[in-house]
């Protein structure tokens, strides 16, 4: 609902704040960039502090704080007057979000271990077709009523998703069944911030993720400007634009969602250099031809490749990530994932200011590098990585004593 709700208004920010009084298409420009990247920036500093308080305290307290904020904050942009006024509400966004994060964190503890790819993939799914859906009812409602009033609308969409997650998420029940399979010979022991990227395979994971958000935000600054410049009618470009990102969201949500079932019979860093692979032979089509079809196509496979190497990633980091510590791990593969969301849009308007061609041969290029690190680099037997029904610890996997000595090293009270 949190996905869905932001999305119904953001998009339309430009035309928000013309409408305040600014004339000028450069200082909209200005306004609506500085108030949109914000409020990532903040939060890619603030999300590994708000998971390890999520870890302390509880995450569900954690999320209600952040979705009360967003109710709050959001009603309040429909009575905004000024462009300044936008840019400060979305600075205290920034400061109070970070739900998205503890939302995979709490989607990785409430599943069996068995089943955490498929939690994790059914949240990411959720995430995905969120952007995909609510700009086209965002669209409408914009149509219908009024801008300000879509923000109370989406207000209301937070509401019920701060309701759902009241009164749905059992978080005693979750805690007792963790502590309940943990061994005698391994009690539940706290992970200190700064070791955690001391894990299995985790700062790989950073990187992956890293990328792929950035290669996913790419197209954003370019897509619409490429569609012209193949020979789409001005008129029509809109549309064909909005038809492939929302191939893309779909066919990203997709890939989320059947990332589970792929890692059941595959090794991870298969499924994830798989991925990889698949989403830079996306981003060739797209850069080689300039047929709609083509384009179409293209769109369909590198969502479908982001969004399963995306989830692969998230599982195998949290797969390593013992239970008392997926808050702040969460939240350091979530700032990973924001900064690649912050820097992309810019470096991208920088290339395609030289050739627009050139962004998707170096998401091309980024794909292909992160593609064959993963699958020589990786750590890891060859196995499937869904753990087993019977596999109850909650500690990092430990295959052979190094392994062992090394998660107890970076394991603190």
């Amino acid at each position: 609902m949190g996905y869905t709700g932001f999305t119904l208004v953001m998009p339309f920010l430009p035309l928000f704040i013309s409408g305040l009084g600014v004339s000028d298409v450069g200082k909209v420009a200005i306004w609506t960039g500085v108030s949109l990247g914000v409020t990532p920036g903040l939060t890619a500093l603030l999300a590994p502090v708000w998971g390890r308080l999520g870890d302390r305290h509880g995450r569900k307290i954690m999320v209600e704080r952040s979705m009360a904020s967003f109710v709050v904050l959001m009603a309040a942009m429909a009575y905004v007057t000024r462009p300044w006024h936008v840019l400060a509400l979305r600075t205290v966004q920034g400061v109070f979000a970070g739900y998205g994060s503890l939302s995979v964190a709490m989607a990785a503890e409430s599943a069996p271990r068995e089943r955490m790819p498929q939690a994790i993939g059914l949240v990411q799914t959720a995430q995905r077709l969120g952007p995909g859906l609510g700009p086209v009812v965002g669209g409408a409602l914009a149509g219908l009523v009024d801008l300000r009033h879509a923000f109370l609308i989406t207000s209301f969409f937070y509401a019920i998703g701060l309701v759902l997650v009241h009164l749905m998420y059992d978080e005693r029940a979750v805690s007792n069944r963790h502590i309940e399979a943990e061994a005698p010979e391994n009690p539940r022991r706290r992970v200190t911030f700064r070791n955690i990227v001391a894990f299995e395979n985790f700062v790989l994971m950073m990187v992956v993720i890293f990328g792929l958000q950035f290669a996913d935000r790419s197209f954003g600054p370019v897509l619409p400007l490429y569609v012209e410049h193949v020979g789409v009618a001005r008129d029509a470009v809109a549309i064909v634009s909005g038809v492939l990102f929302s191939i893309m969201a779909c066919t990203g949500a997709l890939g989320h969602h059947f990332c589970g079932r792929l890692m059941a019979h595959y090794p991870v860093r298969v499924v994830i250099a798989g991925g990889l692979a698949l989403a830079g032979a996306g981003c060739l089509l797209l850069g080689a031809s300039g047929q709609i079809w083509v384009m179409s196509t293209a769109s369909a496979v590198c969502g479908l490749g982001i969004g399963a190497a995306m989830t692969a990633s998230y599982s195998a980091a949290g797969s390593v990530i013992p239970a008392g510590a997926h808050g702040a791990a969460f939240g350091v593969l979530t700032s990973a994932s924001l900064v690649g969301m912050a820097s992309s849009p810019l470096i991208a308007g920088l290339l395609g200011g030289t050739s627009l061609r050139a962004v998707f041969f170096v998401d091309l290029a980024l794909m292909t590098v992160l593609a064959v690190v993963v699958h020589k680099m990786m750590e890891g037997d060859d196995e499937t990585t869904a753990p087993r029904a019977d596999d109850e610890t909650t500690a990092p996997r430990a295959d052979d004593e190094t392994t062992r000595r090394r998660a107890d090293e970076t394991t603190a009270l």
